[in-house]
């Protein structure tokens, strides 16, 4: 027999090894590809059957998302071991060496691990909730998402901001929306020549007409601060916390518009200089 025959037959015979191998493993293979599909779709079936349990009993949003996330992960980890106990590979063997790698995994997956934990965190203290306004991490803006790793904010210019669990539950967190109303303060100078109680009197005015002021806790106008160049007031208002930048903007218009109507002057910063002839 030549080197052709041999090679021709030992190809034969790792080709009749493999079909072998395929028939005997296709039932298992098959059944495999059958339970992930299946499976896939019962998944989805329990995870709109927990939800719609925790929508009738009225459960906060944030836990339902985090929930949501958390069992889907936990679902197809069960049935990724399902499906491959189904193809013939030993579980015990995959956990046994995925255990093994489990130090490795763990170091290499530090940060993840704190976003988790402070995902729970977060989910547990509630600090915030989805749709609240926050600052936190030197950013401002109304909350999206919490998830298992990552808080999505979506700041005033639309910008979507996803800040890490970890770091964020760590750091401080203001919330704007948590109380019903809000104070803001202005600060206005006007000069020195002018009228101060009649500006005192024109901003007391404004407040009482600003359709989004409240009067109770009542507003106050007070002198600040005697500055280089002006007389500072600090105007304090309050208004409902969902009407606090309206408010803001009205105010700071009103009080340009009437006081260049009644002649209290807005100065620009200014120095005097004497000139000491010899």
């Amino acid at each position: 027999m030549n080197e052709k025959d041999t090679y021709i037959n030992n190809l034969q015979s790792f080709t009749d090894k493999f079909a072998d191998k395929m028939i005997s493993y296709s039932p298992n293979l098959i059944g495999a590809i059958i339970l992930l599909f299946v499976g896939i779709w019962v998944c989805r079936l329990i995870r709109k059957f927990v939800r719609r349990i925790m929508v009738r009993r009225a459960v906060d949003i944030t836990i339902q998302n985090f929930v949501n996330e958390l069992l889907r992960w936990v679902l197809y980890i069960i049935l990724g071991l399902a499906v491959i106990q189904k193809v013939g590979v030993p579980v015990s063997s995959f956990l046994g060496a995925l255990a093994a790698a489990g130090v490795a995994v763990g170091l290499a997956l530090q940060g993840s691990l704190s976003n988790f934990a402070g995902g729970i965190m977060l989910l547990i203290l509630k600090p915030f909730r989805i749709g609240d306004t926050i600052e936190a991490k030197g950013h401002i803006g109304t909350v999206e998402r919490i998830g298992m790793f990552y808080t999505t904010i979506i700041k005033f210019g639309n910008e979507k901001l996803m800040i890490p669990n970890g770091p964020l539950f760590s750091d401080n967190i203001i919330n704007y929306s948590e109380s019903e109303t809000r104070r803001d303060n202005i600060i206005v100078g006007i000069g020195y020549g002018s009228d101060l109680k009649k500006a005192k009197e024109i901003l007391y005015t404004l407040t009482k007409n600003c359709p989004t002021a409240l009067q109770d806790p009542a507003p106050a106008v007070f002198v600040n601060e005697l500055a280089d160049s002006s007389v500072n007031f600090t105007l304090r208002v309050w208004s409902k916390t969902e009407h606090y930048w309206n408010t803001h903007f009205y105010l700071i218009e009103q009080i340009k518009l009437t006081f260049d109507k009644e002649g209290i002057e807005i100065p620009f910063p200014q120095r005097d200089v004497h000139i000491i002839s010899k």
